[in-house]
């Protein structure tokens, strides 16, 4: 390694060592720093493109890569090159200057007065701990070892942060800890190196960790189809139960012998009583379990599949709301058991929760939670667009409520404004899973009937395609980006059949809010190919991000919500 740090010596005063103040070999020093700073952008630049195929993919290969990559390019190979610098200079004031070739006699020279002999100044002075924690009494000495071997290092922390930062872009960031953590070890294992030769080392190193940032941005961060690829877990084979052990069966003791059977003489049934069995008919109005316990108390709302009333539950005295279908036929009721069934599997705070499923006089109806408050819609058009950081949230908490449906196997194919209800504190909630359907559940739909709003329908839908999570995800895209504009993403056509056209043909989005920081997320959400977009759990990863890097979180209000007065 010595050799390996005085090649590296030589060559930097080859490439800048010009014979003036302060020396030729002290701006060889300044250059040499320059050249260790490479490593660490070589390792930031190496995980980038690395992360171009992994993804977000981190498992015990992946990490032990990534800290094995920021220990070697961060710590090891800036530390041995720093200390075997050191010690050539320290071997060239002893009088052994040979692993400077021939052009170390220079060293003998004097330039500057305040440096005077550059062996002396390189070598044959004290090293960085005796400066630092055995300050001689020349207060702005001290001062200026102290803002050059602790300033300069701390300024290129940051920087190496920030290249660590760019190289974990559109995944988690505690990776980036290998990088700055290996520098922090790099700073405190490098202080035998001699105090002079460190400052020049650290003026070289920190304008190319500033410069650095440029080459692992130019590399970016992975495509979003690697990243979904990164999120897909592997499936696993099904396990064929292992058939338990072969047992022979005991043989059956014989039975006793048993007297023979006395029949008592048969009687004639009395009249009043039914020639044939059969269940007990029960009074008027007792199998209609609504009529008798669900009284509504004002509608809702009326939809394609149901009519909505704001109920009171007689027995528990609770508010609820009633979902009831409009034609009680069976395919109806199918569709509702099984809604019941995907919406009772959910369990997420900013989800509506199902209660029961029960028989009213008019159909089958859905017992939910009821929510009050206003929909998004309506706080949209009267309040006006949301700021940034409110669409982040409602952004972020959606993409919360649709991921957890999703990882239970349900799709809710009609995600929109007014399907998003704002309660008194501000909190969002995903409702109206009335059209909800679980995966492989394809015969539900009637045969030519439009699942979802034109305006807020993924182009791939509109065409006729099976829904999926992506296409929940385009949907809640555009919902935001209402949220955002005040108008849907393809602008507003006259007729539904229209609207549902452009969707159709895949229109681009016209509309959106090109201002807004999300605007760049909301372009890649908005993808007509679905294996393009971000997965929710991607864009609740980033938006989350840069909350928090805004100094707030997803947990606050989206907007704050007045009660309305009854």
């Amino acid at each position: 390694m010595d050799s390996f740090a005085s090649s590296l010596l030589v060559l930097a005063y080859e490439l800048f060592a010009p014979g003036f103040c302060p020396g030729d070999w002290v701006w060889a020093t300044s250059t040499a720093g320059a050249l260790i700073a490479l490593f660490p952008v070589l390792g930031a630049v190496t995980v980038a493109i690395i992360r171009k195929g992994t993804g977000n993919r981190y498992n015990a290969v992946t990490i032990s890569v990534f800290a094995g990559i920021a220990v070697l390019f961060v710590l090891l190979l800036p530390l041995l090159l720093m200390n075997g610098i050191s010690g050539i200079y320290r071997a060239a004031f002893s009088g052994d200057p040979t692993g400077l070739g021939g052009n170390g006699d220079s060293l003998k020279t004097e330039l500057c007065g305040f440096v005077g002999v550059q062996s002396e100044y390189l070598g044959g002075g004290q090293n960085v701990y005796e400066v630092l924690f055995y300050p001689s009494n020349d207060a702005l000495a001290y001062g200026y070892y102290l803002g050059a071997l602790v300033g300069l290092p701390l300024l290129a922390l940051l920087f190496i942060a920030l290249q660590a930062r760019s190289a974990f872009r559109r995944g988690p960031s505690w990776p980036g800890r290998f990088f700055w953590g290996s520098f922090v070890a790099l700073f405190f294992l490098s202080v035998p190196v001699e105090a002079n030769t460190a400052v020049h080392l650290w003026l070289g190193f920190l304008p190319i960790t500033v410069l650095g940032i440029i080459p692992v941005a130019l590399i970016g961060p992975p495509s979003w189809s690697a990243i979904k690829r990164s999120e897909q877990q592997p499936e696993r084979p099904p396990e064929r139960p292992q058939p338990p052990p072969y047992v022979p069966p005991e043989p059956e003791p014989a039975p006793p012998p048993q007297p023979p059977k006395q029949y008592p003489p048969t009687s004639v049934a009395p009249a009043a009583l039914a020639a044939a069995p059969g269940p007990v008919p029960l009074p008027p109005g007792a199998g209609q379990s609504g009529s008798s316990r669900y009284r509504r108390v004002r509608r809702l709302g009326h939809g394609g599949f149901g009519t909505v009333w704001e109920a009171v539950d007689n027995q528990l005295g609770r508010t609820v709301a009633l979902k009831i279908a409009h034609a009680p036929d069976r395919d109806t009721e199918e569709r509702m058991q099984r809604e019941a069934r995907a919406l009772a599997a959910l369990n997420h705070p900013n989800c509506v929760r199902v209660y029961d499923l029960v028989e009213e006089p008019d159909g089958l109806a859905l017992v939910m939670e009821y929510l009050q408050g206003q929909p998004l819609a309506t706080v949209v058009d009267s309040a006006g667009a949301l700021d940034d950081i409110a669409a982040g949230r409602l952004w972020a908490t959606m993409a919360g409520a649709l991921s957890a449906a999703h990882d239970k196997g349900v799709l809710h194919r009609d995600v929109k404004p007014s399907n998003i209800i704002l309660d008194p504190a501000g909190l969002a909630h995903l409702i109206d899973f009335g059209i909800a359907r679980s995966k492989g559940d394809s015969t539900m739909t009637a045969t030519g009937m439009m699942i979802g709003t034109p305006d807020y329908v993924a182009p791939e839908t509109a065409a006729g395609a099976a829904a999926s999570p992506a296409s929940d995800a385009w949907q809640l895209a555009a919902t935001v980006s209402y949220a955002l504009s005040g108008t849907p993403p393809r602008g507003t056509r006259e007729t539904p059949m229209a609207a549902l056209m452009a969707a159709a043909r895949a229109e681009p989005p016209s509309r959106l809010p090109r201002r807004s920081v999300h605007a760049r997320l909301l372009i890649a959400s908005l993808d007509p190919e679905p294996r393009n977009r971000p997965t929710l759990k991607s864009v609740q990863h980033e938006i989350e991000g840069w909350l928090s890097r805004s100094g707030t979180s997803a947990d606050g209000p989206v907007t704050r919500i007045v009660p309305r007065i009854r």
